[in-house]
């Protein structure tokens, strides 16, 4: 798309979503962090959506279009200007004639350079704004000074809050804890150290009665809310079928702060969590070929996210063998190389089988030769195609395999062969429009 052509675009999407707020009056919450800001999106979602009508950022509808493209309900027109034509026309439409309009908006508020939070965010005035995590070495930080500057860019965010608004913090991220400092309105947070209001813990894996690992399960204490709120200290089980992983227990922990904030019943919020629709890409569990079992968390990937993934994949019992294919972590400037090595260090411990994508990820195979693990059990490849050309013969009865890379490794393309369902690729894997089928 034309930089000129972007940039009109998106003007008149913005007005346009101004006037839909205006006219409509959504609640809006709006989510931003490094990581887990699709699983916390669809953990809201999954709470909000059996009491009232609302609406989620489609995919990751983050950016100064992909905002107002929730906002109005309309797909994106990719390089097609015939259909956003169509999309302005709908825009205009919604404003003009009344509609049905949802009473509550759960975006997504992504930045990848300096000044995007202004040009993404800064026009919403939000109800909720919920920050997960930053990490380490974020993604993104390539184009930042500093690490400093790109957390200060993400918490521009907290800005937009109505005066009664609320503010959910990751108690556990010592830099987005921080950022309570900048406003005077009412802040809960979730996490796992005490202090919590939100209080996570004895997160595990949990199985059937053939040992076949199938979902995550967690204790949430909201004891530390009672002199914010009305809510009593309670303890509730938590469990989530069909996904590993910290970040999904993060995700639902976040919903829980904005449930208990809203004074929704909290046991309902629990029972909402139990199945909810996770998008595809996120620590998602799918039946493989030949028996074995695939953990697709193909849409992006950061040093924080790949470690936590890997830590998951080594928790899991049971399996004949552990294999993580891994793909480059794009947009880590200087420090690509030390991020990748520690990686590759994190998964000797974690893995049995290492299955290395692309020219950043041979830094993954150093550290992991680094720290002792045989090079025997290491297996390079230049992109995803080859590496699940290798996994459809190699892969056997019992396997549990993680792919992940960054959404540039294109690393789904593994996960498409390894998928036993191929029928229903479309709907389990990310990247499946036709404009993405069309890349190579």
């Amino acid at each position: 798309m034309k930089t000129t052509f972007k940039k009109i675009l998106a003007y008149i999407l913005q007005i346009e979503s101004r006037l839909v707020i205006l006219k409509y009056k959504p609640k809006i919450i709006a989510i931003t962090g490094s990581v887990g800001k699709t699983s916390t999106k669809d953990a809201i979602f999954a709470v909000i959506s059996p009491i009232s009508y609302v609406r989620k950022s489609e995919k990751s509808y983050n950016s100064e279009i992909g905002l107002p493209l929730t906002v109005l309900g309309i797909p994106n027109g990719w390089n097609n200007p015939f259909i956003w034509l169509q999309n302005i026309l709908k825009g205009l439409w919604l404003i003009i004639v009344p509609h049905t309009y949802p009473k509550w908006l759960v975006l997504e508020v992504g930045v990848g350079h300096p000044g995007d939070m202004r040009k993404t965010a800064s026009w919403l005035k939000t109800d909720v704004v919920i920050i997960t995590a930053i990490g380490e070495t974020p993604s993104h930080i390539e184009f930042f000074s500093s690490r400093k500057n790109l957390i200060e860019e993400k918490s521009k965010l907290i800005k937009t809050l109505k005066q009664d608004g609320l503010l959910i913090l990751n108690a556990d991220d010592e830099d987005v804890l921080e950022m309570k400092t900048k406003t005077k309105n009412l802040i809960i947070t979730y996490g796992f150290k005490e202090g919590a209001d939100i209080l996570g813990s004895g997160d595990s894996i949990f199985y059937d009665d053939k040992g076949i690992p199938k979902g995550v399960i967690f204790r949430a204490d909201e004891g530390g809310l009672a002199h914010k709120t009305t809510a009593e200290g309670t303890s509730l089980p938590v469990v989530i079928e069909g996904v590993f992983g910290r970040n999904h227990v993060y995700a639902s922990l976040a919903s829980l702060a904005l449930a208990a904030g809203l004074k929704f019943n909290m046991l309902n919020a629990v029972n909402a969590l139990k199945n909810y629709d996770v998008s595809p890409g996120r620590m998602r569990l799918l039946i493989g070929i030949n028996d074995s079992f695939v953990i697709d968390d193909t849409y992006n990937s950061s040093p924080f996210a790949c470690e936590f993934a890997l830590r998951t994949l080594g928790e899991i019992k049971n399996q004949i063998r552990k294999i993580a294919v891994l793909g480059d972590m794009l947009e880590l400037g200087k420090h690509t190389i030390d991020a990748h090595k520690n990686i590759g260090k994190i998964a000797k411990d974690n893995c049995d089988i290492l299955v290395v994508v692309g020219q950043r990820a041979q830094s993954i195979k150093d550290g992991a030769l680094e720290v002792g693990m045989n090079n025997k059990n290491i297996y390079e490849f230049k992109e995803g195609g080859e590496a699940g050309g290798f996994m459809e013969t190699f892969v056997k009865k019992g396997d549990m395999v993680l792919v992940k890379g960054s959404q540039g490794m294109r690393m789904e393309r593994v996960c498409e062969i390894l998928l036993l369902d191929k029928i229903n690729k479309s709907k389990l894997l990310v990247r499946q429009d036709d404009e993405w089928l069309k890349k190579k």
